[in-house]
């Protein structure tokens, strides 16, 4: 290790903590030999699903008897952007509904993303006489188990062990009851994640039960059996009401299996789906399949050298990543449309990404590994757009879709109109409107966006996180530029280009913060860097995590402050002041004030390379990888929400040693990768990223055979086939 990256240690160490900053020099030793594993064994569906505890890594003492926010992802059966996700509810209201400190299960639902939504359709095995309100099982860890495509638990109340499976569309419950034991199913009509608006359930042939359920969709489902029904009946109390699917003759040693279509069409169109997928497979078929289509999916990017444990948290982010956006076709392309319309448009027709969250990374993965997928997500959004008020889509904060549409194309994923999506991100940009960005008055009107005049506000309460929005705003107008210039669009490229410098606009040189403004156009004087707040001046941040976010003119963003070194004291401050010791439910995971747990300041570090400190980025990415993904005491939380994938993605990249710094751009900075080699195959290319040298300095770039200038390789020169050689020191 070189003598900078030794006094980086020594600064830093005192610090941070548990000593995050010594595995640099132990990630950079090769691990172990090549395994004959399949890529879907280094898989565990598991990670990310525990709630951090303890002090040293939330990073403050809890008080709050609530838990905080924890990776949300769930271990149930899935194939990648699936319609379908069938999996454990330990607590309704929970993130992804499966908490792996929970000791009961209430059901398996049939959809999931992780964000307090969803959960569609649970159904539980039961036996004997149940009440609506005490129907759950308790379970233990020592029975259950979860690979890609598969999930399973023993249900100690019953005596059943349930195992789960499926295809895009349906599901296959398999449920072993004790012989002795008549077999019984409890199907939670009335309860999901969401309020559930209606409802109906029935037995519609000897074997057959069919219905829906409404909340966030209606979602229809045809259900078959191996065993007849012999009723299908509502359970009600003073507080709740179920329906208890009974079956005849169903004692025995044989079990209970269910084949389960769903749509958001029709029954029959679920029953469509059904018949196509499900029907006529075996459940050993299905698990068969599902795997191997994961296997697939996981060998687009093979790795070379690394720990087991490195691999295994490689596979597992890469597995997490490619559940969401979800199906919401069928299979003869029917799907029901934002105005409640059954249309035909010829694609798959998915959800909307979560695009605050994954724009960053995930959907550039989504871009480069499931080409296909990511056209058919921009057809659905143009959609959504031109459907309503001619706005594109967005989510919960931003304007960010702009981003995936010219990321998307710049990297050659071109099976959609250019065109169309260009009429919606513009009018995004451009016309003030319900359904667009939000505050755009006052950001075409200024150049920012006015936080009220107030003090002691509350960390939880909404406001209009108005400097989050302004710098990020500045980027979705960089992003709307690129498709301009495509398109030829030269007045409005050269007027959104202009706006991309509106993030200086609430830069405070006085304390080098980006800082709130009123409407008067004085700063806001209650200001303390290190209070957290949901949406005051900054989206679930500080004015630590919100600096330095300016992807698309990261040297106009350094030239705001007096020199070069005042820019690294600052990052040096960020990664060393240590946390206040706020209590916030999104913020856990800390190196001095940057929080790994939301996703603000995930592009932080890389600002090093700008002022010519590569090693100590390194020092902090290694940290990050080495410690924040498989934390707590049973090693399967991450340091806060991945957020559909997010998370997961920021691992993958810097893994392989490359790193979506401005996502809409068709290029990646570069890093020290954790293995020797890496191999993408992106559209039948194969990208070759290999590692010499076991430092962590890099020390020259070469694309092949040709020294890189700088730290940022093009996307075109990966496509080209040459090997990416990162020598380190």
């Amino acid at each position: 290790m070189n003598s900078e990256t030794v006094k980086m240690e020594k600064i830093f160490m005192t610090f941070i903590r548990r000593g995050v900053l010594g595995v640099c020099l132990a990630l950079s030793v090769a691990g172990c030999k090549e395994s004959p594993r399949s890529l879907t064994g280094y898989v565990n569906p598991f990670m990310g699903t525990a709630t951090l505890w303890n002090p040293e890594d939330l990073g403050y003492v809890r008080h709050k008897t609530g838990r905080t926010w924890g990776g949300e992802t769930f271990p149930g059966a899935s194939l990648p952007n699936a319609m379908v996700q069938v999996s454990p509810v330990t607590q309704f209201r929970s993130g992804a509904g499966y908490q792996y400190e929970d000791s009961l299960v209430y059901g398996f639902a049939h959809t999931n993303k992780g964000h307090w939504n969803l959960l569609h359709v649970p159904m539980l095995p039961v036996v004997g006489e149940v009440s609506p309100d005490d129907y759950c099982s308790p379970f233990s860890h020592d029975k259950e188990k979860a690979s890609p495509g598969y999930y399973q638990v023993y249900l100690e109340r019953y005596g059943i062990n349930a195992e789960l499976t499926s295809t895009l569309r349906c599901a296959y419950h398999r449920y072993t009851f004790r012989a002795e034991d008549e077999k019984s199913l409890l199907v939670d009509i009335r309860r999901s994640n969401n309020p559930v608006s209606d409802w109906h359930i029935e037995k519609t042939g000897e074997n057959v039960f069919s219905g829906w359920q409404s909340g966030e969709g209606k979602i229809y489902f045809y259900a078959c059996a191996n065993y007849p029904i012999g009723d299908v009946s509502m359970v009600k109390d003073d507080r709740h009401e179920v329906a208890l699917v009974r079956f005849s003759d169903s004692k025995g040693d044989k079990p209970l299996e269910l084949k389960i279509g769903f749509s958001f069409v029709s029954v029959d169109n679920a029953r469509m789906n059904l018949e196509h997928e499900m029907l006529d497979k075996s459940f050993a078929q299905v698990r068969e399949e599902a795997d191997a289509e994961w296997e697939t999916l996981l060998s687009k990017i093979t790795v070379s050298g690394g720990t087991e444990r490195e691999r295994e948290m490689f596979y597992s982010c890469l597995f997490h990543a490619f559940k969401w956006p979800a199906l919401r076709s069928d299979v003869n392309g029917d799907y029901t449309d934002v105005n409640g319309k059954v249309v035909n448009n010829g694609f798959r027709y998915y959800t909307n990404p979560s695009f605050w969250d994954d724009y960053r990374n995930k959907l550039v993965l989504l871009e480069l590994l499931s080409p296909d997928v990511a056209s058919d997500v921009l057809k659905s959004i143009i959609d959504k757009g031109e459907k309503q008020g001619g706005y594109m889509p967005t989510f919960f904060h931003g304007d960010h879709a702009a981003t995936f549409v010219a990321g998307s194309w710049l990297r050659e994923v071109r099976d959609f109109d250019l065109k169309r999506a260009y009429q919606l991100i513009l009018k995004n940009a451009t016309v003030p409107g319900r359904g667009g960005r939000r505050y755009l008055d006052e950001y075409l009107e200024r150049g920012w966006i006015a936080e009220k005049d107030t003090t002691d506000v509350p960390t939880q309460d909404e406001y209009k996180g108005a400097v989050t929005k302004t710098v990020e705003y500045a980027y979705d107008d960089y992003a709307v530029a690129l498709v301009a210039k495509e398109l030829g669009d030269t007045l409005n490229y050269r007027q959104l280009m202009a706006r991309t410098e509106n993030y200086k606009n609430l830069f405070d040189p006085s304390t080098g913060f980006w800082r709130g403004k009123i409407d008067d156009g004085s700063w806001i004087e209650d200001f303390d860097p290190y209070y957290p707040y949901y949406q005051y001046m900054y989206r679930e941040a500080n004015a630590w995590q919100s600096l330095f976010f300016a992807p698309h003119d990261p040297e106009g963003m350094i030239a705001l402050y007096p020199s070069r070194e005042a820019v690294e004291a600052k990052l040096d401050s960020l990664f060393t002041e240590p946390w206040r010791g706020y209590e916030a439910d999104n913020m856990t995971g800390f190196i001095g004030n940057y929080c790994h747990g939301n996703q603000p300041d995930h592009s932080v570090p890389y600002t090093y390379y700008f002022i010519g400190k590569q090693p100590k980025a390194q020092c902090i990415l290694d940290s990050i990888m080495g410690h924040y993904y498989g934390m707590g005491e049973e090693g399967l939380a991450y340091a806060g929400m991945d957020d559909t994938g997010e998370m997961s993605s920021w691992y993958v990249f810097n893994a392989i040693g490359l790193y979506t710094y401005s996502p809409a751009d068709p290029e990646y900075i570069v890093t020290v990768p954790l293995f020797d080699k890496a191999v993408m195959d992106i559209g039948g290319t194969h990208v070759t990223v290999s590692r010499q040298g076991h430092g962590r300095r890099i020390k020259e770039i070469l694309c092949g055979g040709e020294v890189v200038d700088g730290y940022f390789v093009g996307h075109d020169a990966l496509m080209a086939g040459k090997e990416l050689l990162i020598v380190t020191e």
